[in-house]
Order: structure tokens, then sequence, then C-alpha cells
């Protein structure tokens, strides 16, 4: 009984067609997937806690605005608002699978989705059906915002062919992305016919941009729409094929296959009409381009009957009678089958305007035959040829473009995502106090949101406090530095000078993580910049007897006293210890490297 229903709601002209007086044959929407509430709070916060060593109830606030879009999510307006709405979730669901979904474990969390042809229920604890359901509803509101365009006008005509495309380029990477979906709307057989019945609906709507102004009786302009027309009939015919077949056959309700196939008769059937008109109305008079009409004739048929040629037949009237006559009797079969195919279903005969727009077509084939028939039609009868379709504007997905919408990370306060993700494990933070001695840190920054201890001289004051090379800096005296760059925490640990300095720092566990290739420098107004560079110092127990020349050690705070050290920024004379030991110059990364790492990813 659900299912029924569903297939009414979604086959309904009253909910989703144009509320404008048209006289069109009606278009079908999706239906939009229905959920159940998700409570993110709980688990949220407490993996906070667990994988970023962070209180989460300091992010109450992001959850919360997390569930309020998820909740707007379930009733958008059927507008390019409510597109943009979901498809600003659909990202927003990036960030979190990156930060609160592990690849390697279930997070408790339980998304329930109903399926949209079915109405049967489908749970899952992974996020990729929620991903995957709200880009389904994404294509569903597109159909939704094409069949309620004004058909009646250009600019209505052109939003419809629009959101069609765009309705099948959500579907089709919705059936290439998401492969494994357990609910049947979105299995792949599903998903490929729904691409088609789009499409389809696109080109009938170009078919009626071509015909909304009104249609001149004159020869070429009637061989173009009777092309357009058997497109729209050819690819209705395709569609009512796919629907036929199993498994989609099961579940695609019986109403869509019986108007795609009253459409496949319907628009057969207007195809010969206007090639009946073009034969029977405009005989070939002096000065007309014989040529031109020749050429056109040949090219509508994929054959031209036995004893016929496109020329001869142009300049005989009673062939091009004969051959009229029995484009009106293709036309008039095709109209009585769509006719029957529409009283064979009980949703399709309580759709009045299919009714009437199907039955005057009809009366109308009927009339234009009768007009010329004559009593010896069936000794002279001619097999109409088929005919070619063709059209000016073939219709094509348009790939979702989620490139268009501005979304912020909830939980950006995390840190950037290219290293605080779901996936990496880090150790809690540890607090490091230390004092820079005469200037010196000890150990260079390198890295960018966030930076990173590098070239750790392990005798320094940061070193003997914990520092380990390669910790992220995650906060300085309690200000948070996952977010600022080079420049700026270097600046920040300049401005304690020789003060005690509490510094707090993560380290990944990950055995494959790799460091930053980005080196820090600082200029203070000089014409060169230098690395800050641990210097060596004096080991005790390095007892050789022999003299030792021992350098001072360069001070953080004392750049640019010294000429010597005017070099370039890329490589700094490192003090040697020991008399037999020459001076080597050690080559550091060049400063300010390539790693982009200033905002985060997805």
């Amino acid at each position: 009984m659900l299912k029924e229903q569903l297939e009414g709601l979604n086959i309904s002209v009253g909910v989703y067609q144009s509320t404008e007086e048209t006289f069109t044959i009606p278009l079908i929407p999706l239906g939009l997937k229905e959920t159940k509430d998700v409570n993110f709070s709980v688990v949220l916060k407490d993996f906070i806690l667990e994988h970023y060593s962070e209180d989460g109830c300091l992010y109450e606030d992001d959850i919360a605005d997390l569930m309020d879009l998820r909740q707007a999510c379930r009733t958008p307006s059927r507008d390019e608002a409510g597109v943009e709405l979901l498809m600003s979730y659909f990202l927003q669901l990036g960030f979190v699978e990156s930060r609160f979904f592990p690849p390697t474990r279930q997070m408790g969390i339980l998304f329930t989705w109903y399926d949209s042809l079915t109405g049967v229920p489908v749970s899952q604890q992974n996020l990729l059906l929620e991903k995957a359901s709200v880009l389904f509803n994404i294509g569903a509101l597109y159909t939704q915002i094409g069949t309620r365009c004004n058909r009646q006008m250009q600019d209505g005509l052109e939003s419809a062919v629009d959101a069609f495309q765009r309705a099948a380029g959500v579907l089709n990477y919705l059936k290439e992305t998401f492969t494994h979906t357990p609910s049947y709307d979105m299995s792949p057989a599903m998903l490929s016919v729904l691409v088609k019945m789009m499409l389809a609906q696109a080109q009938e709507s170009v078919f009626e941009k071509i015909c909304l102004s009104g249609l001149r009786n004159e020869f070429f302009m009637l061989v173009k729409v009777a092309q357009e027309a058997a497109k729209v009939g050819e690819v209705y015919q395709q569609l009512h094929a796919a629907m036929s077949q199993e498994p989609v056959k099961e579940n695609i309700p019986y109403s869509w296959a019986s108007l795609a196939c009253v459409k496949a008769h319907h628009y057969g059937a207007l195809a010969h009409y206007f090639v009946a008109i073009l034969l029977i109305d405009h005989q070939l008079k002096p000065g007309a381009d014989e040529d031109h009409q020749e050429k056109c004739l040949s090219q509508l048929y994929d054959h031209m009957p036995d004893g016929l040629t496109p020329l001869a037949t142009l300049k005989n009237p009673h062939q091009r009678q004969l051959l009229g006559k029995s484009h009106l009797r293709r036309a008039v079969a095709h109209h009585e089958e769509s006719v029957r195919e529409v009283s064979l279903c009980k949703k399709l005969r309580n759709i009045e305007v299919l009714q009437k727009v199907l039955s005057v077509a009809h009366q109308r084939s009927q009339l234009k035959y009768k007009q010329h028939q004559e009593d010896d039609d069936l000794l002279n009868l001619i097999d109409a040829p088929n005919i070619i379709s063709k059209t000016e504007q073939e219709v094509e997905i348009i790939l979702p473009q989620f490139s268009k919408v501005t979304i912020r990370d909830f939980f950006q306060k995390l840190g950037p995502l290219c290293v605080f993700s779901a996936n990496k494990r880090w150790t809690s933070p540890r607090s490091i106090h230390f004092t820079a001695e005469e200037g010196d840190l000890g150990f260079t920054l390198r890295g960018n949101s966030p930076v990173q201890v590098h070239c750790l001289d392990p005798y320094c004051s940061a070193a003997l406090a914990g520092a380990k090379e390669g910790d992220y800096i995650v906060s300085i005296q309690n200000v948070d530095c996952k977010w600022l760059t080079v420049s700026e925490v270097m600046k920040l640990l300049k401005s304690f000078g020789e003060d005690d300095i509490e510094m707090k720092v993560v380290s990944l566990l990950d055995s494959t993580s790799s460091m930053h290739n980005k080196c820090a420098t600082y200029s203070v107004g000089m014409q060169k910049t230098y690395s800050m560079i641990c210097l060596a110092i004096d080991d005790d127990d390095d007892k050789t007897g022999k003299t030792k020349k021992i350098s001072k050690k360069l001070s953080f705070l004392s750049w640019g006293t010294n000429k010597n050290r005017q070099k370039s920024a890329s490589t700094l004379c490192l003090p040697s210890v020991g008399v037999a030991r020459p001076q080597v110059k050690k080559k550091l990364p060049p400063p300010f490297g390539i790693l982009n790492s200033d905002g985060a990813l997805y």
C-alpha cells in the first residue's frame, strides 16, 4: 500500500507539476527520500575527547549547527536555495567523515533512510548511506524544480531542460561514486534508468520549446519538427525498454513505465503526422528549391518505399498523397496505442490533462485522414517508412557543481583537516616548559598551520623538557596555534624574550607520517633572512686532551650583528667543536618551501 501511495505521489499533477493552466503532458518527478532523526552529540563529543584530547563540551554549538543543518535538509524548498542547502550538507559531511569517522571502526551512529520508490527502510552505521541519500535528494529536487517550471514560457522550458540535465548529472554521479548502496532506489540498475528518464524529459522539453511559438506550415519547418518529435519518441521507447528489464521492472512504478510507453507512441504519432502534412499540403511548385527538398526527404527516411525515389515522389502529387496517407495511418495507429496504454493504468486514467492532449492529437490525425480518404486506398497501400530522429539540441548530463557552494567547516577549531583527521592518531598534548637561552630557542620551526619542531638541539631547554623532533605545536601560553603560520608562531615565541614559555605539543603515532618540508625563516628588516638554528655545544664527555675552540652561540634575538652571518638565506656556517674538525657548512632547506597547508582540505 505504501508503494502504491508513493507511486501516486510521484505521478501527481497537483503536488509537483506547474501550477499554471497548461495543456501539456505531465512530467515525472522523483520524491525525496525520508529519514529518521540522528543525534550526533554524544558520539562526537566522546570522539573529540578520546581522539583529539579536547573537551567535547566546547564543541556543543558546532554539533548543534550540524544537527540543525541536517534537520533543515529534510524539508528543503523546491528551488535553487533548497539545492544549495542540500549541497552544503553534503559537503559538510565530507568534513565530518574526515574528522570523526575512521575507516577502521564504526562510530555507533545509526542512519536510517527510506526507499523513495518502495518505502522500505535501510539502516546502517556507515556515513556513506547518509551521503548517498543526500545526493539522491539533490537529484530528486532538481526533478521537482523541472516539473514545476512554467512550460508555457520560453524561459520556463529552458529552466526545465537545465533542471532535468542537472538531475541526470547528480544521479549519474551517485551511480559512479557510491556503487554499493543498500537502498534499491540507489542501485546502479535503477539509477541508470532514472538518468535515462531525466534525459528523456529534458529532450521532451526541447521539443516543446521549438513548438512553443507556433509552427509555420512550411515544408522545411515540418521536416525539422517531425524529426524532433521522432527523437523524443525514440528516447522514450528506449526508456520503456530499460524499464521493462529485470531487475528494474519489479520495482519501477507501473505508471512510470506506462507513461514512457504512452509518450513513445504519442511523439511517434506526431512525427508521422507532420510528415503527412508536408507531403499532402505542400505540393512542389514551379520555382521551389527542388534540390533542397529532395535532400531533406532523402535524409528524413531510413529507406524509401519500394518503387519510390525522393525527387519523383516530390514531383508526383498522387505519390505524395499516397505516401502522406500511409503516414497518417501510422499516426492514427500510434495514437490508438497511446490511448489504450492510458486506459490500462489507473494512475494515468486519473490525469485529465493527459487524456485531453492525447484525445485532441488523435482526433486531428483522424480528421486529416478522412479529408483525403478514398475508396481505393486499400488497393494502393504503401508502408510508411520509419522517420530518422534528429534534434538541434542534444541533451547532455550536467555534472554537479559543488565548487560553487561555499561552506564553513563547523569543526575548524580542531585544526587543519590535512593533519587533524580521524585517520591519524596523536599522543595527548604534552606541556613543554623552557626558556630561550641568550635568545636561542634551540630548534627551528617548520611547516605551516600547524607548525612543527625541527632541527631540535638535544641539549637545549625545550628538548630537556620533553620536546621531540617533529612535534606539532598546538598552543603557546594557552594561545591556540593550530591555525597559525610560521611567522605568527615565531613572532609569538619572540615576544616572551628569555621568560619561561609553556608550549603544548602533540606527536603523530603513525609510523608512516612525514614532516612538512617548509622551513621557517624570519626577517627583522635585514638585507638577508636567517634560519633559526640550534648550535653545537661542548660535550663534557668528549675529553680528547686537545685544545678546543668553541664558538659563541648565535643569539636568537641578536641577528644581523655579524657581517659574516649575512650569507644566503638557505645556508649558514655552523661553529665547529674540536680542533681537528673543520668548519662545516650545513645546507638548510630553502625558506618557505612548497607545502601548502594554510587551510583545511577535503
